[in-house]
């Protein structure tokens, strides 16, 4: 038996692009065949709706309150929710995993630190940094940005992107052989397409998950048409979403290059 965990979901509490709450989503992934979910909310660098006038202190409180509002709806179900965090740089944005409110509070030079700082401070304590859709296009982005040296893998797999970006961000996790994760960047109920990473064993807490992703274990899924479909599928067995159709448009530049 696999268990599949949604690794990039937002809430409105800390998401300006959220429209769901965080305790809202548990019934929901259960029916659709999770066994647990990671809160990625956008951070402060990001679409974020925490006011930025607030002491430190309050914008972590506010920031973390999404996922802690879902870990106290699962209480007593068989469902891990998972705290990470969506960091935007440039327009690419990284999924951090394995650190926590507390390290948070700890770190509030986090805010001014460049993409290598910002790996070096998530690696001491323990984690590891993703590039979420790394070939995301959207009209308010001018570039494509690329750093596959702060990279500890990507998302190849975004269900809220066309098949030809994720099979642009497959091909680019093949070329420097990353560990890659699905996940469906959710933002309200009833998304059309769902994705995540399924593992062969059960995850029951982000270190685990951490550990599990280290290890290779995890497997990108996908599922079409997520309200009718009964099972999630392997991205490999996808072929819109791991041959490429088209270049991006955007420009593309590599800022270990430069």
């Amino acid at each position: 038996m696999n268990y599949v965990y949604e690794t990039h979901l937002h809430t409105v509490e800390a998401s300006k692009c959220g429209k769901t709450p965080g305790k809202d989503y548990i019934d929901y992934m259960i029916d659709l065949g999770y066994s647990g979910m990671i809160v990625t909310d956008h951070f402060f660098t990001g679409n974020s709706c925490v006011p930025a006038d607030l002491p430190w202190s309050e914008r972590v409180e506010m920031y973390c309150s999404g996922y802690e509002h879902a870990l106290e709806a699962a209480k007593g179900r068989d469902f891990t929710v998972m705290f990470g965090i969506e960091y935007n740089f440039q327009g690419d944005e990284y999924l951090l995993y394995g650190i926590d409110k507390e390290w948070l509070l700890a770190h509030p030079e986090i805010m001014e630190r460049d993409r290598c700082l910002v790996r070096d401070l998530v690696h001491e304590a323990g984690g590891i940094m993703v590039q979420a859709h790394p070939y995301r296009e959207r009209d308010y982005l001018s570039a494509i940005h690329l750093m596959p040296s702060v990279c500890d893998g990507i998302e190849c797999y975004n269900a809220a992107n066309p098949d030809y970006q994720n099979a642009l961000g497959y091909h680019f996790g093949k070329e420097h052989d990353f560990l890659m994760t699905g996940g469906s960047d959710i933002h309200l109920l009833g998304q059309k397409d769902m994705g995540g990473t399924s593992f062969p064993y059960k995850i029951g807490s982000i270190s685990e998950f951490v550990r599990a992703f280290k290890a290779g274990d995890g497997t990108p899924v996908q599922k079409r048409n997520a309200a009718e479909a009964k099972k999630f599928i392997s991205v490999e067995a996808t072929s819109e979403l791991t041959t490429v159709t088209q270049p991006p448009v955007l420009p593309v530049i590599d800022h270990d290059n430069l």
